[in-house]
């Protein structure tokens, strides 16, 4: 490998101020420092798309087992923490194949369009009372809603509940004003635990037709060969792990779909007249703007990038956000354009711990994009108002308020 020249470029996952536009940061690792290190943390960083996709599909070097958040893994690392099983995206194989087998049965692209009507029912509750007013909210009136319902509504989550339960996940990511997490791992896991224990029990006392459910009654050949279900410690786990990752990431696409439109009106214009573009606008926008950029991996054996060595240890970030910039996958990466022909991104990851939740993450995206089409056909964003939301693991809008007609 070529030894590529020393950049002074900066990067810090924790800086607000990258984190407000980190593409041209990105650019410069890209082009510059490839593999990057940080000393003040103590990370690499590949940022090249076909770096980053390829070590998101070697496990076996680039574990995920011991975390998937920079901070978290040097928790682990430096006090010896086992990580509670059933988070598949904290998880190898073997044990990583058993559980997700488990949640493939329910997250599957055919089970997920028999829920599109729900989907646009809890759209037209959150938009159809603002049609008229001039404006709304990306995120608070839609991008946190309807998730949040779906969600819900898939684990069997009472609609009065959702709410708390979608704000404690957002208080257990969100950053402080350090940069650092408000919660600690345990701290996070003892609240998921609280909020979901009671749920859980009574729906083994009252079993239906929901996510929960299914995973109470789901039998398997767990790795040591034994045939069993699930123990309740890995339903917490699980169910904490899919309430999560549904809010969060769905948000933050609707999110990002408004204001990159928003900043495009020719092609905002276009899909407003021809709303069949919706599913390529979609597909574009997580692209260009990944709704969870970073993904830490721990190094299990010594490796080599560019001429330098990488010691087995090491934490290395993956980069999948700058990655789907990358020009020498998609040719002027920085330019939006909802008629780029995208074979895959990597925005949900790739490989083994590729997301689960991505065919309802793209339907939610979906629908969300065609129902505020089909009420208003332009908008703006009001910068003055909006809030950008700085977290651990996901990258987007806590407000988004826009002026619509």
């Amino acid at each position: 490998m070529s030894v590529v020249k020393a950049s002074d470029v900066y990067y810090d996952p924790y800086d607000f101020e990258i984190d407000r536009d980190p593409y041209p940061v990105w650019r410069r690792l890209r082009e510059e420092a490839p593999l990057y290190y940080n000393d003040e943390h103590d990370f690499f960083a590949l940022s090249r798309f076909d770096d980053v996709e390829k070590g998101l599909t070697d496990w076996k070097t680039y574990s995920s087992a011991k975390g998937m958040l920079l901070e978290i893994i040097k928790v682990v690392m430096e006090q010896g923490i086992e990580i509670p099983p059933g988070n598949t995206l904290f998880e190898d194989p073997p044990i990583h194949d058993v559980h997700r087998s488990i949640l493939s049965r329910v997250f599957t692209p055919k089970k997920m369009l028999t829920v599109e009507p729900n989907a646009r029912e809890f759209c037209a509750r959150a938009l159809d009372p603002l049609v008229g007013s001039g404006g709304f909210d990306f995120i608070r009136d839609l991008g946190a809603q309807m998730p949040m319902r779906m969600i819900g509504m898939l684990l069997g989550i009472p609609e009065e509940d959702q709410e708390a339960i979608r704000d404690a996940i957002d208080e257990g990511l969100t950053l402080d004003e350090d940069g650092k997490p408000k919660l600690d791992m345990m701290q996070a896991l003892s609240k998921a635990e609280e909020m979901f224990a009671d749920y859980i029990d009574w729906r083994a006392e009252h079993p239906s037709d929901d996510l929960m459910t299914q995973m109470l009654n789901a039998e398997f050949e767990d790795e040591h060969g034994s045939r069993r279900k699930l123990t309740r410690a890995e339903i917490l786990v699980y169910v904490n792990n899919v309430a999560a990752a549904g809010n969060e990431t769905a948000t933050r696409l609707i999110g990002w779909t408004g204001k990159v439109l928003a900043e495009h009106p020719d092609q905002l214009r276009e899909v407003a007249e021809n709303r069949d573009l919706v599913p390529q606008v979609i597909e574009e926008v997580l692209r260009y703007e990944a709704p969870s950029p970073v993904q830490a991996r721990y190094v299990t054996r010594d490796v080599e990038w560019y001429g330098q060595a990488v010691r087995e240890g090491s934490v290395v970030l993956m980069l999948n956000g700058a990655a789907n910039r990358d020009d020498r996958r998609f040719p002027d990466g920085d330019t939006f354009d909802i008629h780029r022909k995208v074979d895959h991104h990597l925005s949900f990851g790739y490989g083994l711990h590729f997301c689960l939740g991505a065919s309802l993450a793209r339907l939610e995206g979906r629908v969300a994009l065609d129902e505020v089409l089909k009420r208003w056909q332009h908008w703006e964003v009001d910068y003055d108002k909006a809030v950008q939301a700085h977290t651990s693991t996901v990258r987007g809008w806590y407000r988004l308020p826009v002026v619509a007609s």
